[in-house]
């Protein structure tokens, strides 16, 4: 049963699923980093709770996938959220997110792992309701754990 569950496991999460994006699945571990296979994984995941609370506009879920202070640097910009609840509470609403329905992860590559530290580059699509895409944009995402808890840390990109 648990050999089962291994190989059938990683088809079920590339279904699409309600309140989920199509985004690619994590890449294989680069051999070189195959030490800190758990803490990738680990870190993938949530990049994948993080996109699927983004995308379903839940603001304490979305930052149940932060470790805090949280950075953001983008549009010239460094944002500090030192603790959850200080996110803005329009952010889905104005701004680059007004015509914006939902995200995908386009890619995913880890740079860099460690044991309570994973590097990620990412490439993040932003689309319309209507499935026709805004545009995308590249990030490095760092994905901590603290406390037990994996959770991005910091994040910069190319988003407005």
């Amino acid at each position: 049963m648990r050999r089962r569950a291994a190989v059938l496991l990683p088809l079920l999460l590339l279904l699409p699923a309600a309140g989920r994006a199509k985004s690619v699945a994590p890449p294989p571990v680069p051999p070189a980093l195959a030490r800190y296979a758990a803490e990738i994984a680990a870190a993938q995941a949530c990049l994948d709770a993080f996109m699927a609370a983004f995308n379903e506009r839940d603001v304490k879920a979305w930052e149940a996938t932060f470790n805090f202070p949280h950075i953001r640097l983008a549009s010239g910009t460094v944002t500090v959220l030192r603790r959850p609840g200080e996110q803005r509470a329009d952010l889905f609403s104005r701004g680059a997110l007004s015509d914006w329905d939902h995200s995908e992860w386009a890619r995913r590559n880890v740079v860099q792992a460690g044991a309570e530290k994973v590097h990620i580059d990412t490439r993040f699509n932003r689309y319309r309701r209507d499935g026709t895409l805004i545009d995308g944009f590249d990030s490095i995402y760092v994905v901590t754990k603290a406390n037990g808890h994996w959770g991005v840390q910091a994040r910069s990109s190319f988003a407005p």
